[in-house]
């Protein structure tokens, strides 16, 4: 950018002073004299003075350096223009039209030299206040920038620290059911190690990318809900509409499973009747997602934020960067039911 408009400063002027004045060495002189001069106000403001004193909260200390170097340059501006690029013909021709108007009493007649103090110090406030301005949005964005990684970089680290939750008791639930299960069907039993198995190659693997496939993910909630049926008593109403679909679309790893963990966790109850339902539908520019459990009565006198668990806050922070203004998430709490429904627009 910087480039691009030294070249417009640098061609443009040319182009118009051969077209109505020839070539005039004085007035193109001149005139790159005078942005050169401009040029150096606005790049130590822009390089030093604005990042150094201004945006560190030192404007007094900007202000006095700033007005110090306008008036120095000032009288570089003077000492070279009178005695290297000096034009009398042209200084002739611009107190003539001064006298003129001065005459016509259009306006006053002003010094010559006061004239020049006037031009320079309007021209360096406005180049001044330019640098200001655009060392101040290239911080903001920078800032910006840099929040947004930041917050990536948390979300990624919440993100690790959701599939080390997901989750240590039922790990060890898990395996004590396959235990149990090897004295009374050995087939199950090995069934039950081959989806522990796949579950823990998706978390450790699979997941470590930024957007997953929503088949694959699907198949994880399958295989964690099949090895949570292993503890499941026949109270529990346990029903799953998960579509067996091959699909390209594309979502972030562990996205649904912090609801679906929390359903099993609030959900049974193991003296009296419970539920859990889970359901998914793809549509065209969408993904539906529900989840509703029963509440005992232990869990109703609690607020719903405290059966969210670790993952619903990670969920929701995800879903507020990865699909601003595209999701929407309503948690409810009845009396004696938990419900989760999410949808979410997707473009592939």
């Amino acid at each position: 950018m910087h480039i691009l408009a030294w070249m417009v400063l640098i061609i443009l002027p040319q182009i118009i002073i051969n077209r109505y004045w020839g070539n005039n060495n004085y007035i193109a002189w001149g005139f790159y004299f005078n942005a050169s001069i401009y040029g150096i106000i606005f790049y130590i403001n822009y390089l030093w003075l604005v990042p150094r004193f201004y945006l560190n909260n030192k404007r007094t200390y900007y202000l006095i350096l700033a007005i110090a170097i306008i008036v120095i340059l000032y009288f570089v501006f003077i000492l070279i223009n009178e005695n290297i690029i000096h034009n009398p013909e042209r200084d002739k021709a611009i107190a003539e039209a001064i006298k003129k108007l001065a005459e016509k009493k259009v306006i006053p007649r002003p010094p010559f030299r006061q004239l020049q103090v006037y031009y320079f110090a309007l021209i360096a406030v406005i180049i001044t206040g330019f640098s200001i301005g655009l060392r101040v949005i290239e911080q903001h964005s920078a800032s910006e920038k840099k929040q947004k990684e930041l917050e990536k970089e948390k979300l990624n680290s919440e993100l690790a620290f959701l599939k080390n939750q997901v989750s240590p008791h039922f790990f060890f639930n898990t395996l004590n059911n396959i235990y149990a299960l090897i004295e009374v069907n050995s087939n199950d039993a090995q069934e039950a190690v081959l989806k522990l198995s796949k579950l823990m190659r998706y978390l450790l693997y699979e997941s470590e990318q930024g957007l997953t496939g929503l088949d694959n993910e699907i198949n994880f909630m399958n295989h964690y809900i099949d090895l949570m049926k292993l503890r499941l008593s026949p109270k529990v109403d346990l029903q799953v509409d998960l579509p067996a679909v091959n699909t390209n679309k594309k979502v972030p790893p562990l996205l649904f499973i912090p609801f679906i963990e929390n359903a099993f966790k609030h959900g049974i109850s193991y003296r009296e009747k419970s539920f859990i339902h889970i359901l998914l539908k793809i549509e065209k520019n969408k993904i539906v997602f529900s989840c509703k459990n029963s509440l005992g009565k232990q869990s109703e006198e609690k607020p719903v934020e405290n059966h969210s668990g670790i993952g619903l806050e990670n969920v929701q922070k995800r879903l507020h960067l990865l699909f601003p203004e595209k999701h929407q998430l309503d948690i409810m709490q009845a009396k004696n039911e938990y419900s989760v429904y999410l949808e979410i627009s997707i473009n592939s």
